[in-house]
């Protein structure tokens, strides 16, 4: 957002930049997690609370808008979804957080009516305490490069007038009126764009080999399967912004001569896929979609299409076949989908942020996007933050950003499980979610791009950041990630289906005390097996945390193999809770807290723990107030 706090407008031509009239807005995120904290309770309240005030509220964008007008309006994911729900006041710059109803009279009041600030409900800077009045003060928003995510923040999802205001579509008319598939295909090459949803296959290549390939009829379909645990980041923007992925995938359909394009977005993305079809059923209603598109003769048909509910789904050759009803399961490759895809025609898979890429790249020039971020890595990427960092949420960096950059300035620190920040309490970040694999302190300042990452045995992946503090046990974080592939296995190769499911059944080994020796030279020779054997990419990467754990953390390995402990006290197995009868002063709390009579001891004598009975609940440990009860 410029310094003004004036949305962006991209002119007609799709290549300069204008500004709108400054015309005040009220705009509540409407992302699903501000959602479900109550943020259409206060939409509706600033509608009544402005109205009370006896100012104008308009609710739909008018081109010729006057001065007095007050518009309301939603956005989607503003990214700061820990400080949910957010209410921003534009032009004032103004960001308002944790914004409950009861809270927006004080700011039609205060801010819309008397020009001040509500200063309780800004945002505090952990490390100074410095209210935040908007997003260039406040370092989450201040410190990112905010393209893609820029939208989904102020334009209003449900809006297609809005978007073509601000020059939405302009780049697809450019590409189907101006330009040639090749042309297309090579301006989206030169820009060095590259799959945002884990492989990092250069677009433009990939949409070459689909266009010089002799056929009457070609797909493009939209990658919305976001499976990983933790990663929002396609969500937000379809959420968002949907236009601009059905803008993306219009230029990659003009590029490869599809006319059918099909968004699959995942059935538990509920409000994605209701904002995905209204924009499909806006555009068609505009004359966008449909027949004869920008006057061309050309037609486009699209659809959305919830996804069956399988992680595997996300890959490729799963995906169409789950388009086509059958069983999502992956198929060997060549032939890849560019060939035969889609019942057999050729056919282009991109996920969501990449194609929300593709309009600024016509827009803007090839250069201009290469200029940002690393030579081989172009760009920014979206990130989802979360875990122990005081700043959890949604970001957008370029590419060969340092890890620390993330996790302190615009993470805010390291917390603990309270939420307090701890200054040395930094030990790893998960990143890539399932496929990914641990960064540790020496990987702090490690760029973040494609090469780096891969030479420490991790991957970008669809862009799950999460962060971990010293009171994590890194082999349950392993057997975590390794439980949810074991799951989510469709089960046709043998080395996936059987080698996860060996590979948990190892971890639980240790995390249980049944491990030995061996249980290490096991885990490591399984896992490349798997590695090397499984079919596709998610079963190739399925033993990435466990194998990256081992690689940086193996010392707490053998600490639950040979030393029968956890240092972290996180797995009860190796717990051995006894009490301290320096410190016992008989009081009984502990005998009456214990559910399995463990505990015995006479009055103002020290208390013995039966290892027998206990089941290491640490109820007892909870009570003590003298800190008596030890080791769990």
């Amino acid at each position: 957002m410029s310094s003004s706090g004036t949305l962006p407008v991209i002119s007609g031509n799709g290549k300069g930049i204008s500004t709108h009239a400054q015309v005040r807005r009220v705009i509540i995120c409407a992302g699903t997690g501000c959602m479900a904290n109550g943020a259409m309770k206060v939409f509706e309240q600033f509608k009544s609370e402005i109205a009370n005030a006896g100012l104008r509220v308009v609710l739909e964008l008018r081109p010729e808008a006057e001065s007095d007008e007050i518009r309301v309006s939603k956005s989607g994911c503003q990214g700061f979804c820990q400080m949910g729900p957010l209410v921003s006041v534009v032009p004032d710059g103004i960001l308002y957080t944790k914004v409950r109803s009861e809270d927006v009279q004080e700011i039609v009041q205060q801010t819309l009516g008397a020009g001040q600030v509500v200063d309780r409900l800004l945002y505090k800077d952990p490390g100074t305490r410095k209210s935040c009045r908007g997003l260039e003060d406040n370092p989450f928003y201040a410190r990112q490069s905010r393209f893609v995510l820029h939208e989904c923040g102020f334009l209003d999802p449900e809006d297609i007038r809005e978007y073509m205001l601000h020059g939405g579509y302009g780049a697809a008319r450019m590409a189907f009126v101006e330009m040639s598939p090749e042309e297309i295909c090579k301006m989206i090459t030169a820009s060095g764009l590259r799959g945002r949803g884990g492989g990092g296959f250069p677009t433009g290549r990939k949409w070459d080999a689909a266009r010089v390939q002799t056929s009457t009829k070609k797909y493009i379909i939209c990658n919305g399967d976001e499976g990983d645990p933790g990663a929002f980041m396609n969500r937000s923007v379809m959420e968002g912004n949907p236009h601009s992925v059905i803008e993306g995938m219009m230029i990659a359909a003009r590029a490869i001569g599809a006319n059918e394009m099909l968004v699959y977005v995942r059935a538990e993305y509920p409000l994605a896929v209701e904002r995905m079809r209204r924009a499909v059923a806006d555009a068609e209603r505009e004359g966008i979609l449909g027949k004869n598109v920008f006057g061309t003769g050309l037609s486009m048909k699209c659809e959305v299409m919830e996804g069956a509910g399988a992680f595997v789904c996300g890959e490729e050759t799963a995906m169409i076949a789950s388009i086509e009803g059958r069983r999502g399961m992956p198929s060997p490759k060549p032939p890849f989908p560019a060939q035969s895809g889609l019942w057999g025609k050729p056919t282009i898979i991109n996920n969501v942020e990449t194609l929300a890429h593709v309009c600024r790249i016509l827009n803007e020039g090839p250069e201009v996007f290469h200029s940002i971020g690393t030579k081989d890595s172009p760009g920014t990427k979206t990130f989802a933050l979360t875990g122990h960092v005081s700043n959890t949420g949604l970001v957008e960096v370029p590419f060969g950003t340092p890890l620390r950059e993330i996790v302190y300035n615009i993470g805010g620190g390291v917390t603990d499980d309270a939420g307090k920040i701890w200054k040395t309490g930094f030990k790893a970040v998960q990143i890539g979610g399932p496929s990914g694999g641990c960064l540790t302190e020496e990987h702090l300042d490690l760029p973040l791009a494609y090469e780096s990452l891969r030479s420490v045995g991790a991957m970008v992946g669809s862009g799950g950041l999460v962060v971990m503090n010293q009171g994590t046990c890194m082999v349950s974080i392993a057997r975590f990630f390794m439980e949810f592939t074991q799951r989510e296995s469709c089960g046709k190769c043998v080395l996936c289906r059987e080698g996860t499911k060996q590979l948990l059944a190892l971890l639980d080994d240790v995390i249980e005390g049944r491990a030995d020796a061996g249980t290490l030279l096991l885990l490591e020779k399984l896992g490349k097996a798997v590695q090397v054997g499984s079919l596709c990419g998610l079963g190739k990467t399925a033993p990435n945390p466990v194998l990256s754990t081992l690689r940086y953390f193996r010392k707490e390995y053998e600490e639950h193999i040979f030393e029968k402990k956890c240092r972290t006290g996180r797995c009860k197995a190796l717990l051995s809770p006894s009490i301290n009868e320096a410190k016992c002063k008989g009081c009984g709390m502990c005998i009456a807290a214990c559910p399995t009579h463990a505990i015995s001891g006479e009055k103002k004598k020290p208390h013995h723990i039966d290892s027998e009975l206990c089941i290491k609940c640490g109820a007892c440990a909870a009570t003590c107030k003298l800190h008596a009860v030890e080791g769990i």
